[in-house]
């Protein structure tokens, strides 16, 4: 009832939201990983050149971890996210004998992330992002901005791990919000909610939030 109460009000506020797959699989996988420690401007910077250099997944796949770091500069931690990349790459074309992941749509959804988190550093996140965008699946992604507001919302404990908060809210949200959710309470996150001085005068949620001041 309160998830519902919660997705109505966001709804009112932020407008409908249809359900979009956004890319394939391995270029969400990717998009993720150059997402990380960085702006988002900077992330899609990265992606676009990197496919703009490379043209296709098989030739990142081939290509050295040097060329790679190259293309993908201006999204930070370029070694570091250049290697990880390639390893991903490896173990997705050793495991399937090629790079396409459109088998994890027929997947239970607990083995299809369990096989994501099998590729090396992959988190929940990141295999929610590419089951929830790519795949139309209904796994929840939590960034630090839905953390954030659903400890301020009561929804989970102050003192849950993010790790341990994709499960307990993917197990609140029914299957047929979850895409919704994640996109409102993101934008709620930095519209409103924000870490560091959140403007709870203006939040359409003060009647259910147990930290409104």
């Amino acid at each position: 009832m309160r998830i519902g109460e919660i997705l109505r009000l966001l709804q009112q506020e932020y407008g409908p939201i249809d359900w979009q797959i956004d890319r394939d699989p391995i270029s969400t996988l990717v998009a993720t990983v150059l997402s990380q420690n960085t702006s988002g401007a900077n992330s899609k910077r990265a992606f676009r050149s990197l496919i703009t250099a490379f043209g296709s997944w098989e030739a990142v796949a081939a290509a050295n971890v040097d060329e790679v770091a190259q293309s993908i500069r201006s999204g930070g931690l370029a070694e570091v996210k250049a290697r990880r990349i390639k390893l991903i790459l490896r173990e997705i074309r050793e495991l399937r004998g090629c790079l396409d992941l459109s088998f994890l749509k027929e997947l239970p959804l607990s083995e299809a992330k369990s096989w994501l988190r099998q590729l090396p550093g992959v988190g929940p996140k990141t295999a929610g992002c590419v089951l929830l965008f790519s795949l139309g699946r209904p796994a929840l992604p939590i960034d630090t901005h839905i953390f954030r507001v659903a400890k301020r919302l009561g929804l989970i404990d102050s003192r849950v791990s993010p790790e341990r908060a994709h499960e307990l809210l993917e197990n609140l949200v029914p299957p047929e919000d979850v895409y919704s959710f994640h996109i409102y309470m993101v934008e709620h996150g930095q519209r409103i909610c924000k870490a560091q001085r959140p403007r709870c005068h203006l939040c359409v949620l003060e009647g259910l939030c147990p930290s409104y001041t």
